[in-house]
Parts: C-alpha cells; sequence; structure tokens
C-alpha cells in the first residue's frame, strides 16, 4: 500500500513528509518553487481579495447557497496559501541570517587566530579610546595587570606610568598627556624599553576611522646584536688603526736598513770601492742587490695596500700628459718584455691628451696593469695599450694581454689583496698579489672605476675609467682622499 506523501507544517515552516524516490523529490522541488513564486502570490491574493468582496456582496445581492459556500472555500484556500508562502519567506529569511551569523563568527575566530599566531603584540584603540581589539601577545609584553576587556588608552597608559614605564613621573598628568598625544603622532616608529629589561618597537599607524593600530615586537635579542656588531666593528677598526699605524712607523725601520744593504751592494758590485777579483763573489754581491731590491717592492707593496685601505694619504692634483705616461711606463717595462719576445703596441690620439690627477698614482696604475700583462702573457705574443675618451669625455686607459686569462670567480679573487687567480699562478709567475688590488684602490681614489674582462687561455683586458669632473682642482678635492705617496714608482705584479 503506498504511503501519503504530502507536506506537514513544523515550527512555522513546510516539511515534506518523508518524500521517496526521485518523483517524489522533484515534486516537492517544484511545490517549493510554486510557494516562492512571486507572481503567484500576487494573484492568490487577488483572487482572495475579489472573493471577499464578492462575499460581502452577497448580503445585498443574493446568490445561491453553493455559490457562497465555494467564495468561503476560495478564501480559506487563498489564505491558507498566503499564509505557506509567508511561512516559507520567514524561515528561508531566519536561516540566511542565521548562514550570516555562522559565517561572521567564523571569520571572527579566522581573524582572532591569525592575531593570536602573528607573532608581533597588537592593539586597535578607536577614536574614543577604548581597546576595540588586541592579542595575547600584547598583553604578555606589556604585562598589565589590569583586564584589558574593560580597558582603555588612559587605563592603561595610567597602569604604565604608575609602574615606571616612562620614568619617575606624576602618572595622572603623564597619563592624561600621552593619550592626548597618542591621536596626534602617527604614523609613528618608537623604541621603548620595559622595566623588565626588555626593548619593544612599536610601529602604530591611523585607521580611516580614527583608530589607531599599534604593533609591538620584542627587539631585545636584536639590539643585544646590533650592539655586539658595533662592539666588533670597534674594535676591528681599533685593531685596522693599529695594524696601519704599526705598518707606519715601520716603514721606516725597515726602509732604513735595507736601504743600506741595497746601496752598499750597488757600490761593490759596480767596483766603486774597488776592484772585486773574484767574479763568484760578483755574482753574489749582485744577487744580495737585486733581492734587496725585491724586498724593499714587497715591503713597498705592504705599506701602500695598507695606506689604501686606511684612507690616510691623499692625492696630488695636477694635470697629467697622458702620453707621455704611457711612454714612460712602457719604458720601464720594456725590457721584461724583450726577454719574453712580446711586442708593447700603443695606440693613443695624436693630440696631446691630459687628465688632472696624481701622476705618479696614475703611473702606478699603468706600471701595475702592464707588470701583469707581460707577465701572465704567452712568449713571442703581444700587449696592446690604449688611451681615449668615451662619449661623456671621460678618459679611458686600456691594458689588454693575450695570455693565460682568467674565469669570472678568479678575477673576483685577483681583486682582492694579495689575492692570486689561482694558487698555482703564485709557483710558476711569482708575485704578491697587489697589482690589481692597488691599481684599482688608486683608480677609485680618482673618482674613476676599473673594469676587468678574461677569459681563460684567451688573454685579459683591464679599463680604467678617469671621470671627467677629475680634470677639475675642486671636484678632485671634493672627492674622497685616499692614497698615494710612495717614494718610487715601481711595477707591482
Amino acid at each position: 500500500m503506498e504511503e501519503d506523501r504530502g507536506v506537514h507544517i513544523r515550527d512555522g515552516r513546510l516539511h515534506p513528509a518523508a518524500p521517496r524516490g526521485a518523483r517524489d523529490r522533484a515534486a516537492l522541488r517544484w511545490f517549493g518553487r510554486l510557494l516562492d513564486s512571486v507572481p503567484l502570490q500576487h494573484v492568490t491574493a487577488v483572487v482572495c481579495t475579489l472573493s471577499v468582496i464578492a462575499y460581502s456582496a452577497s448580503a445585498v445581492v443574493p446568490i445561491a447557497p453553493n455559490h457562497r459556500e465555494l467564495l468561503i472555500a476560495v478564501i480559506s484556500g487563498s489564505l491558507g496559501w498566503l499564509m505557506l508562502a509567508s511561512l516559507n519567506r520567514q524561515q528561508r529569511a531566519v536561516d540566511d541570517l542565521r548562514a550570516r551569523e555562522q559565517q561572521l563568527a567564523e571569520q571572527s575566530a579566522l581573524l582572532q587566530s591569525t592575531l593570536e599566531n602573528m607573532g608581533e603584540g597588537l592593539s586597535v584603540f578607536d577614536r574614543d579610546g577604548r581597546l576595540i581589539a588586541w592579542n595575547s601577545r600584547f598583553a604578555n609584553l606589556l604585562a598589565l595587570p589590569i583586564d584589558l576587556a574593560n580597558a582603555s588608552l588612559y587605563d592603561i597608559l595610567l597602569e604604565q606610568a604608575k609602574r615606571g614605564d616612562f620614568g619617575t613621573v606624576d602618572p595622572v598628568p603623564e597619563a592624561r598627556d600621552r593619550a592626548l598625544r597618542f591621536y596626534r603622532d602617527v604614523p609613528t616608529v618608537k623604541e621603548r624599553s620595559t622595566t623588565s629589561g626588555h626593548v619593544l618597537q612599536i610601529h602604530r599607524g591611523a585607521m580611516p576611522d580614527g583608530a589607531v593600530v599599534s604593533l609591538y615586537s620584542d627587539i631585545t635579542e636584536r639590539k643585544a646584536s646590533e650592539e655586539q656588531m658595533l662592539q666588533a666593528l670597534s674594535q676591528a677598526e681599533l685593531a685596522n688603526r693599529a695594524k696601519s699605524d704599526f705598518l707606519a712607523n715601520m716603514s721606516h725601520e725597515l726602509r732604513t736598513p735595507l736601504n743600506a744593504i741595497i746601496g752598499f751592494a750597488e757600490a761593490v758590485s759596480s767596483e766603486l770601492l774597488g776592484p772585486v777579483y773574484d767574479k763568484k763573489q760578483l755574482e753574489y754581491i749582485k744577487d744580495i742587490h737585486s733581492s734587496g731590491l725585491l724586498l724593499l717592492s714587497i715591503i713597498n707593496d705592504v705599506l701602500d695596500m695598507s695606506k689604501i685601505e686606511a684612507g690616510k694619504l691623499e692625492l696630488s692634483h695636477e694635470s697629467v700628459a697622458v702620453q707621455p705616461l704611457i711612454r714612460e711606463a712602457v719604458r720601464m717595462v720594456s725590457e721584461r718584455a724583450r726577454t719574453r719576445k712580446l711586442a708593447l703596441v700603443t695606440t693613443v690620439p695624436n693630440e696631446e691628451i691630459s687628465v688632472w690627477g696624481d701622476e705618479r698614482a696614475i703611473k702606478q696604475i699603468l706600471l701595475n696593469l702592464l707588470s701583469n700583462a707581460v707577465k701572465f702573457s704567452h712568449e713571442s705574443g703581444r700587449v696592446d695599450i690604449r688611451a681615449s675618451f668615451d662619449d661623456a669625455g671621460d678618459l679611458v686607459l686600456e691594458v689588454e694581454d693575450y695570455g693565460i686569462g682568467m674565469a669570472e670567480n678568479e678575477i673576483t679573487r685577483a681583486l682582492e689583496p694579495f689575492g692570486q687567480a689561482r694558487p698555482a699562478v703564485t709557483k710558476t709567475h711569482g708575485g704578491t698579489g697587489l697589482g690589481l688590488p692597488i691599481a684599482k684602490g688608486l683608480t677609485e681614489a680618482h673618482g674613476g672605476k676599473l673594469f676587468v674582462e678574461s677569459t681563460p687561455r684567451k688573454g685579459t683586458r683591464v679599463r680604467i675609467l678617469l671621470p671627467q669632473q677629475a680634470n677639475s682642482p675642486d671636484a678632485a678635492q671634493d672627492s674622497q682622499s685616499t692614497i698615494v705617496d710612495p717614494t718610487t714608482v715601481r711595477a707591482v705584479a
């Protein structure tokens, strides 16, 4: 026997009576849509109104009894239908309201969970000084013994003033003054030390509705690290200054005996004091002389590098003719180039060009670059030396060889003091590894830049750019004063 599959009203809402089968569910859905049909509700209301009017008129105009019963049935059915539609709308409205409340509750819980897990303290005071939002991190950082749920800005500031967070002050006027300034001093970032020894960084900003949001970060460890770094930096600077002072003081002590050794060795080897009959002894004396010169050159390199790093030496400022300087530098390395069968090819403009700077420093740059180019070139090769002006009018000096070359990481290492492109270079070619660093330091002292382009087994090109502003004495004096006062200009490799 098939069960009744109608509907019934429960809790003021239309409910299906346990439908069975897809056909029943479709019928219920159709009935629900019919209840929600606004045009049908309007038609029902019109029919009900007309029926009421007709029933009222039957008191004046006689009609058949069965017609009166029909009108009553129509009125009753119409009112019942309208009541069901109204109850359905009310229930839907209640369900929508509950869904919105649930959604708002979930969003509020998510927001509070986010605030609790953000790692920083947060507080929001409205324009009237009421605390309307905060997290537990804020309460923990301020360590306030009051109930924040009913606290105002003045209450919190008063509690902090009483506790001594603002120093030795009268709590009431201090809290009142800070409450007034709270809304004026935004946005702002400030640091505050608590009585427990923590350091808080407070970021405060204004919101569109006049409220103020504050973020509290505990930066105690960061401040301690910064203090340690400052102390370490100060100690490093003191150590570097002590090193520079030691080298400066030792320069005279080291150079004086070496100059004596070199001078006496040169005098004996040139036989100024009389002939040396033993040729073996003469060779030894010449070895002593050349070794002394090499040792003096190394000492000068170390001292110059130390002065460059300390920035204690000043450049002289004069107009330097570039072509004669290049010719002199080429002449000084020509003997070494000849022994290796290298051609030194110079390309310079026909007209005389000049640059404002330190003549000895620029010559030292050229000598260091030429010495490196000769040392790292293959025998019977060539080294190009070029001078020109770029589009901006800056002087460009280039030294290019076609020798062993360097990889990218080797270039970085070669530009560091005492660095060598490869460890094997020290064994095969020698040198202190100060040639490029000194050239770079001297170039930057002129306000210029040094660029290195190199390819392994194809060669290296070093490009020096001395800016146009170096052509004026005033600009040169305004630039960073560093380097150089070498007693002699020499090649450093």
